[in-house]
């Protein structure tokens, strides 16, 4: 089981296998920074996709030789996740990256009908491998990025896209709580009819090979003295690997709070795409930008 997200990076350089990175509007330093790591580390192979000049301009800044990359030009952000996406549709590269690019502008690529690279009939959704010091071992959250409010069949699927990444870092049957406000199914909390149809689906073996339970507050999901303290039963038992939100008004705070006053780290994936597809804020670290990098060469082993 990997606990980390340096054991995923172990893991990812076990495989021996590069990974074709297409990185839309690259020219900031973390982006360039994180690159240049994964592909000096033999995992990845790096198409920068910007301002050329820029893109070199960076490198130099950072001492970093640009001849190690394959710079493509484009005009503008826009026209750079176009062609991003455009290479992974035709099999030149296996990822695809955000760099500089505005979320909406690079989203609106990769959905695109016609050129884009959503799978047939799917829901996009975010998960994110989340390493925090105070807890023993990987927490998966979901969706932090993509659906607003997610209806009950938006969050099965995310629950299926968790369950999946969770398996790929060797857990077989990962334990996935259902936050809420309080343990209790309530019509102030339309979310939680929701969560009892989605734990009856898991009793009913719709839902397959985890052990599910919600609402469940974040004390119950994640300490094991909360849950004897308050004699609640739970078989999720204070030691979650996932935690699936109600909104992306709760989860995406909530991880922003872990990076900032909790010292976290993220590896995070859109999925219900073709290929891999890496989403993350222009402001964060080269460290977790590297994470992202290698999950992603991890989730596009077959």
């Amino acid at each position: 089981m990997i606990r980390t997200l340096d054991q995923m990076v172990e893991k990812v350089l076990s495989l021996k296998r590069k990974q074709r990175i297409a990185i839309a509007w690259a020219q900031d330093s973390n982006t360039v920074g994180a690159i240049y790591r994964a592909v000096k580390e033999g995992f990845a192979e790096a198409i920068m996709i910007g301002d050329p000049s820029a893109i070199k301009d960076v490198c130099r800044a950072n001492k970093i030789d640009h001849a190690l990359f394959t710079i493509f030009s484009a005009d503008n952000e826009a026209d750079a996740a176009k062609e991003a996406v455009r290479l992974a549709v035709s099999d030149q590269a296996d990822i695809v990256m955000k760099g500089l690019v505005g979320t909406d502008k690079f989203l609106k690529a990769v959905m695109d009908k016609e050129c884009g690279l959503m799978l047939p009939g799917a829901t996009l959704a975010y998960v994110g491998a989340v390493e925090i010091p105070a807890y023993n071992k990987l927490l998966f959250l979901t969706d932090l990025a993509v659906i607003p409010f997610p209806d009950l069949q938006q969050k099965i699927i995310m629950a299926e896209y968790a369950l999946e990444m969770a398996r790929k870092f060797g857990i077989r049957k990962p334990r996935i709580a259902l936050i809420g406000a309080s343990e209790k199914v309530s019509h102030h909390f339309p979310n939680t009819a929701d969560y009892a149809e989605m734990c009856k689906m898991v009793k009913d073996g719709i839902i397959k090979n985890c052990i599910m339970d919600g609402p469940l507050d974040l004390f119950l999901a994640c300490d094991k003295k909360s849950v004897q303290i308050k004699g609640v039963y739970t078989p999720v038992d204070g030691a979650a690997d996932i935690l699936l939100f109600p909104s992306l008004e709760s989860s995406n705070p909530f991880y922003k709070a872990l990076m900032l006053f909790a010292r976290g780290e993220i590896a995070g994936l859109i999925r219900g795409t073709t290929r891999p597809v890496i989403v993350m804020s222009r402001s964060e670290s080269e460290k977790s930008k590297y994470y992202c990098i290698a999950l992603s060469c991890l989730m596009a082993q077959a």
